[in-house]
């Protein structure tokens, strides 16, 4: 099958065509508030010191740039995030640079703001200027990378949700793309099975570390996270323990092998499936994966306490990885009225097949790739994202 993307200069094709201006701060958000197609990341907060997280913020705003659904960058050299970074913007350039795109700085040894904004202003429309001659072409699967995530996880997520996200990853992977799936925390209690998926013993060794380093984080908080895990709206949803919970979650991930385990905002070397070890904060996962390459993620979402006759959050990054909202539970389905992309709920509703919701789901996924606008990514708010750290700054 194919869709319609962008060509880069690397080989990749994005799904979207923006110019990212970065880091966030004023600069930034006065040349994205003038200039139509461009795109800032709010980022809540940088991590301090030469920390594993600070390695991670740096790792994670190259792969910001790098991302198929941009087309080139602009970064300002202003601001109090070079302090706290261990990065220089020319150091970030030079990576982003790698990939092929266009990527110019602003600001440098000049820190007038207002004269700044104003060349930036004027930089970025020449940018999108640029950006706007560019022509979908049509590419196949291999060129599409996807990442997902669960939240509010209720009985119809394992049944019926999670299991035609899975089925669209073996499809997707089948046809030589890349699938991205993670949250550690959920899948204490089914590690053993994913690990017999896994290509090789030293891969499988990695998936179990991984968990077992989790709950060692949180036993030193004094804090059991078998304990904590099902949350309250999970277990109001009828869900009765973590390894109830988990074996519903992987369930997403599919049937194929998995290639790697990968860190946060790690992009794979090669295509296939791959485990990423992140948390379960929701806002940080899709940040996460847009780094790591993914062009489009997924949100299965069960049913829980949402207040779904309102807007859904909606994350920085899905304006340009767009967020497809998915749930399979019928009274989400109603609740969330004009909220959600896709439903799976005829599945429980015993009208359709996991593999016709599959196939149904895969062409929605083609269909947001080659253009067609996602739910949030209509909506103009966006909420600051608070990038997923390990160590913290001392």
């Amino acid at each position: 099958m194919t869709w319609l993307g962008y060509e880069r200069p690397d080989g990749s094709y994005g799904a979207r065509n923006y110019v990212l201006i970065y880091p966030t701060g004023i600069v930034a958000d006065t040349i994205c508030h003038f200039v139509e197609g461009t795109h800032n990341v709010v980022i809540a907060s940088t991590p301090y010191g030469p920390t594993e997280d600070t390695a991670m913020f740096n790792r994670l705003c190259v792969g910001l740039g790098r991302n198929p659904n941009i087309a080139s960058v602009i970064i300002d050299c202003t601001g109090l995030y070079w302090v706290q970074s261990s990065a220089s913007p020319e150091s970030l350039a030079k990576e982003i640079a790698k990939s092929g795109k266009r990527v110019e700085l602003i600001g440098l040894g000049h820190k007038d703001t207002m004269s700044v904004i104003g060349k930036g202003i004027k930089l970025a429309r020449e940018m999108v200027y640029e950006a706007s001659t560019l022509r979908r072409k049509p590419v196949d699967d291999s060129h599409l990378a996807i990442g997902v995530k669960c939240g509010s996880s209720d009985a119809t997520s394992g049944i019926a949700g999670n299991a035609v996200i899975g089925y669209v990853y073996d499809k997707l992977v089948k046809a030589g793309g890349t699938a991205m799936f993670g949250e550690t925390t959920e899948i204490i209690g089914a590690e053993h099975l994913l690990v017999k998926r896994a290509i090789n013993p030293r891969l499988a060794e990695e998936i179990l570390l991984a968990v077992r380093l989790n709950e060692e984080r949180a036993k030193n908080t004094g804090e059991d996270i078998r304990g904590q895990n099902p949350s309250p709206v999970n277990i109001k949803a009828g869900l009765s323990s973590i390894e109830e919970k988990s074996l519903g979650a992987i369930y997403k991930s599919g049937s194929m092998p998995i290639q790697g385990v990968l860190k946060y905002a790690e992009r794979p070397k090669e295509k296939g499936l791959y485990f990423v070890d992140n948390w379960e904060a929701r806002t940080s996962i899709f940040m996460g994966y847009a780094a790591a390459g993914a062009q489009i993620v997924l949100f299965q979402l069960g049913g829980g306490a949402y207040h779904m006759d309102g807007p859904l959050y909606n994350p920085a990054t899905v304006k340009f990885a767009p967020l497809i909202w998915c749930s399979a539970n019928p009274r989400t389905r109603q609740l969330a009225k004009w909220n959600l992309d896709f439903s799976s709920a005829p599945v429980i509703e015993g009208k359709e097949s996991i593999e016709d919701a599959g196939e149904r789901l895969y062409a929605t996924i083609l269909n947001v790739a080659s253009g067609t606008m996602t739910r949030t990514e209509m909506l103009k708010y966006v909420e600051p994202t608070e990038p997923y750290v390990k160590t913290g700054p001392f």
